[in-house]
């Protein structure tokens, strides 16, 4: 029974957001943080497989899947004000101390949660999330940095191409061999949520936001060499937005990170979920007691 994952919606500073849980309240904590465009639909077959030995917390953005997606006028779409609410949920639900699983925009939340509070972090696991510039490929940032350093018309227009079905069915497929592993649901349920009037101003705000993650990185990366938090990266190696040296450069702060590089791409759960899961269940049985 520990592996069914319950769909629950609590309230954090009058919105709601949506989580998805499963496994014993008592066990220790791994809070799964998603990229974008997703949800924590992305971790659906991962939370049961993880469930028989940890309580596993996956919720979902505001302004993603199934939580609260009030407008930019009513709410400010930043990365510190996601992180706020993440940490107003993990507070409401009592959870004192967890390991993180990120990806993608998943990262930015975790690294702000750690560098607030590193006494709650036990460990990290990075699927495609960067720390580091290392990693950032070219062909694909280019645009994003001219937009958020000068948002003209002109700028956003290239931009707004990450809002497409073309886009967001690229994401799921892009560097993975074999693509009948991975199922259209993903991008078909990526791309309605996308559809919804008003998410894409969300997005555009977001991705404007999107340098204050990387002027964080400097005292994040303190804080490994500070705290040697167990990491371990489970890498996409053929992902065109975040490419593999941006998991090799954790073992500048961290010798001792554990570095596994995946024959997958951005969303590498979909094609490797039962080589991801076994090094995720033997990293987390070896750092949290």
């Amino acid at each position: 029974m520990t592996r069914t994952v319950r769909h629950r919606t609590i309230t954090i500073n009058g919105l709601e957001v949506f989580y998805r849980e499963a496994g014993d309240p008592q066990a220790p904590v791994v809070v799964l943080l998603h990229g974008f465009p997703t949800s924590s639909h992305m971790f659906r077959n991962l939370i049961p497989e993880l469930a028989d030995s940890y309580r596993v917390i996956a919720p979902d953005m505001i302004g993603f899947g199934q939580s609260a997606m009030p407008s930019v006028d009513k709410f400010d779409y930043t990365f510190d004000n996601l992180t706020d609410i993440t940490a107003g949920l993990l507070e409401q639900l009592g959870v004192e101390r967890f390991a993180v699983y990120v990806q993608d925009y998943g990262a930015p939340i975790a690294w702000r949660l750690a560098t607030r509070s590193p006494e709650r972090i036990t460990a990290i696991i990075t699927q495609n999330g960067n720390a580091y510039t290392d990693g950032f490929v070219k062909d694909f940032w280019d645009g994003l940095f001219a937009y958020t350093e000068n948002p003209t018309p002109e700028t956003e227009a290239p931009v707004r191409g990450a809002l497409t079905p073309e886009v967001t069915r690229w994401q799921y497929l892009n560097g993975v061999a074999d693509e009948s592993l991975v199922s259209p649901d993903n991008w078909t349920i990526d791309q309605a949520l996308l559809d919804r009037p008003g998410n894409d101003a969300i997005q555009l705000a977001l991705f404007r936001n999107y340098p204050t993650n990387v002027a964080l990185y400097p005292e994040l990366q303190q804080y490994f060499r500070d705290s040697q938090v167990p990491v371990l990266a489970v890498w996409g190696a053929h992902d065109e937005i975040f490419g593999p040296d941006g998991a090799r450069a954790f073992q500048r702060d961290l010798p001792n990170a554990e570095i596994h590089l995946i024959e997958s791409g951005h969303f590498a759960l979909e094609s490797h979920l039962e080589e991801i899961v076994g090094h995720i269940r033997g990293f987390l049985a070896r750092v949290i007691s």
